[in-house]
């Protein structure tokens, strides 16, 4: 957790400030022993709506003012006798010499990008190195703010942190605190969406410090939530840390809006899926050497949770923090009618312009199509982790593994005669009578129905995300397959002008990812397996693929290994690809790989955890938020109870870029799909943890809320650890008692840990 630190200058600065006189100047000249300090505020703003990247508008603040922050409040007391920015921007203050400046740009400043009032006060910062060096042409902005922060948060010095920020968003060193309104190009989209992002992040530090939170955010506190000490309904044993928290400073603030829940900002995050193998399955295992690699090159969770079986319900989670009910793979209009009824037009059926041979069925029966009685699969106005990620101008992507070329992708694949791939195992000359000589294929793979399946996309199930403008632009492409070299021969859709069989590599190269990138595999390279059959030679006779089930031939391969080294294959090869990146290169990025399991294969054992129903309740629902602020249930979600039933323990691996790091950290505390959304919010910066509805759906579910809301909450009655039943986000603050034993699923042949993990380090730290 980065903390602020007031060093020598900031503490000359007080008091050197405290003594100066300043004066606002229009058209005069500074009097007697007397500087001028000029420039301008520059400012940014998201316009929504596009169907391809943010757009951003530049412009400047008028109306905004501009001090010395003698007492190092974060705002321009009238007693520092502030200027006033004009319609361009402009100000000029006089001092007795240099000082660092602050732009308070309060709510009734305007920014000229859109000609409106601020809705939130923020602010700005131009460090006394950058004000001496740009004499009368000082340019304050999101950027020279997030300079300054840099130098308090790691000690460091104007060149560094300029340089540091130039090497991190690629524009030239020249160009990074130049006014943006004159840059042009790639250097002025890059600083447009830096300063997107960074003017978000001092509004929420403003937001922090005007409201007196404390310091640090509670779920953020070494050892645990400290109120929950005293509170009913709170197992004793998690309720022991004293809270000593201090109401947070100016500086505090600035860093802390970098650092939400103590978890860090990362530019991107890169969510590698794979499919259906509990921790047993892979942890060691000598089908999977890559993946333990990586596991132990990185840090990892012990104790992570899905939500349930099958796959779609996980997904679901992984997109909101909450599966609402649903507990099969079926197609997602299933269940869906009147308010529920899918908005989308039109229907990708097959009654649709090159949509001859889509699988997708627009009014499924039951029980041929759709479960009867289930939830309803279309999730209308719910919040999720791609519009929250839209709203705030930042970006998502998935990427999907063989898709068939100029698919829909609200369709699952289909099967193509035309694309024939090469068995990878068996060697020729070895299967069905094959005479073929060495060197020849000894088995021809046509490629098989499914490969693709929207059950396993984060965001297939929400209506909002699937109607957004740029859904079609953020589904992508995802390269590496067994059939990727045949792609081409497609004859099943019409192929697209251009198509890119390989978005992800395309986009590495060029460094347009999102925020959030969701890595797909097909169904045999992330593990899950299916049935692939093809011919050898003339020999009519259907034989199975070696190494896309556990079965091949009828015969088992490898006792099941097959296909955990296949995916273990896959992954290495996904993984360096992104390592081999010039952005996963660049000392100054922040980037994240997870490789993470939808769901393990416990049947048995303590597999709810983290804000699901404990026990398997059957009285669950939702909890919606009144105008006065209080919650109450919400029995809108048909079949809720069904769902959010916890389901096992499987691998979470993290790797990052930053080489000052902390490696080889093993969290035992339990996590869940909720919990990484939580993470990923306070990561990206889309939730405020002092605002409990701000956490989408079931992340919102921390020990406190749920010890505050258990009369609308009865499946935690008489919860026999709401530590273990709880939502908190993946930065390993709390430190298990020692007499505290952990929970274990019925997938895990380890013992159950007793006591703190002997190394209490963050998992996603950028530095030791």
């Amino acid at each position: 957790m980065i903390v602020a630190k007031r060093n020598t200058f900031n503490l000359s600065l007080t008091i050197i400030a405290a003594a100066a006189v300043l004066v606002g100047c229009s058209n005069g000249n500074p009097g007697p022993g007397s500087v001028q300090m000029t420039g301008v505020v520059t400012s940014s703003a998201f316009k929504s709506g596009s169907a391809t990247d943010p757009t951003f508008l530049v412009g400047y603040y008028q109306g905004a003012m501009v001090c010395v922050d003698a007492n190092n409040n974060g705002k321009c007391d009238a007693s520092e006798n502030p200027v006033v920015t004009d319609a361009k921007g402009n100000f000029s203050i006089t001092s007795a010499f240099p000082q660092s400046l602050l732009v308070d740009t309060g709510t009734t400043a305007i920014n000229t990008a859109t000609g409106v009032k601020v809705s939130k006060r923020t602010v700005f910062r131009a460090s006394l190195d950058q004000v001496t060096e740009q004499g009368k042409a000082i340019v304050v902005s999101p950027l020279s703010s997030e300079v300054a922060r840099l130098i308090e948060a790691n000690n460091s010095t104007y060149a560094i942190e300029k340089q540091n920020l130039a090497t991190r968003l690629g524009v030239p060193l020249t160009s990074l605190l130049s006014d943006i309104n004159g840059v042009n190009g790639t250097a002025q989209t890059a600083m447009m969406n830096e300063s997107n992002a960074l003017t978000n992040r001092f509004a929420f530090a403003i937001t922090k410090l005007d409201r007196g939170d404390l310091f640090p955010d509670a779920l953020a506190v070494s050892g645990g939530d400290p109120r929950l000490k005293g509170q009913a309904n709170v197992t004793a044993a998690t309720a022991m840390t004293t809270d000593t928290r201090a109401p947070i400073t100016f500086l505090q603030s600035q860093q802390a809006a970098f650092n939400v829940e103590g978890i860090p900002r990362y530019d991107h995050i890169f969510i590698v899926m794979l499919e259906n193998k509990a921790t047993s399955s892979i942890l060691n295992s000598a089908y999977a050497p890559k993946i333990n690699g990586y596991l132990k090159a990185g840090n990892q969770l012990s104790s992570y949770y899905a939500t349930g079986n099958p796959s779609e319900p996980n997904y679901t989670a992984l997109g909101g923090a909450d599966d609402f009910g649903i507990v099969d793979d079926n197609q997602w209009n299933c269940g869906s009618t009147g308010a529920n009824a899918p908005q989308d037009l039109p229907l990708p059926d097959n009654t649709q312009p090159g949509l001859a041979k889509s699988p997708f069925v627009a009014n499924p029966v039951a029980p041929t199509n759709c479960l009867t009685g289930g939830a309803a699969h279309n999730i209308v106005d719910k919040p999720n982790l791609f519009n929250a990620l839209t709203s705030a101008g930042l970006t998502w992507r998935t990427y999907s593994e063989s898709l068939n070329p100029g698919q829909d992708f609200r369709t699952d694949s289909v099967a193509d005669a035309a694309v024939i791939a090469q068995d990878n195992v068996y060697p020729p000359g070895t299967l069905g009578g094959n005479t073929a000589t060495v060197g020849t294929p000894s088995l021809n793979l046509p490629l098989p129905a499914n490969l693709y399946r929207t059950k396993h996309h984060p965001g297939m199930a929400y209506q909002n995300v699937r109607s957004a403008p740029e859904f079609n632009y953020s589904n992508r492409t995802l390269g590496g397959g067994q059939w990727d070299a045949n792609l081409k021969n497609s004859l099943d859709y019409k192929i697209p002008a251009g198509y890119d069989f390989d978005q992800l590599s395309t986009d590495l190269a060029s460094g347009n990812v999102g925020s959030i990138n969701f890595l797909m595999p097909d169904q045999c390279d992330d593990m899950h397996g299916i049935t692939v059959k093809g011919t050898v030679g003339n020999n009519p006779n259907q034989v199975t693929a070696s190494d896309c089930s556990s079965v091949a031939n009828n015969v088992a391969v490898a006792t099941g290994g097959a296909i955990i080294t296949r995916g273990d294959n896959y992954v290495d090869a996904v993984v360096k690809k992104i390592q081999a990146s010039a952005m996963w290169k660049n000392p100054q990025a922040r980037i994240a790989i997870v490789l993470m399991f939808d769901e393990g294969n416990a049947t048995a054992g303590f597999n709810s955890c983290c804000g699901w129903n404990p026990g398997n309740s059957t009285v669950a629902n939702p909890l919606t938020q009144n105008p006065d602020g209080t919650w109450s249930v919400d029995n809108s979600v048909t079949a809720y109870t069904r769902g959010n039933r916890g389901h096992g323990e499987s691998i979470f691996g993290i790797l990052t870029n930053q080489t000052g790091a902390p490696t080889g950290i093993v969290d035992s505390d339990a996590y869940s799909h909720f919990s990484f959304v939580r993470t990923l919010q306070d990561m990206f910066q889309l939730a405020d943890p002092a605002v409990d509805a701000s956490y989408m759906n079931r992340s919102k579910y921390s020990e406190k809320f749920v010890s505050a809301n258990i009369l609308n909450l009865p499946e935690y009655a008489g919860s026999a650890d709401t530590h273990f039943d709880s939502v908190r986000p993946i930065n390993h603050a709390f430190i298990a008692p020692a007499s505290y034993t952990g929970k274990q699923s019925a997938d895990v042949s380890v013992a159950a840990q007793l006591g703190p993990d002997a190394t209490q380090a963050n998992v996603w730290a950028l530095k030791k």
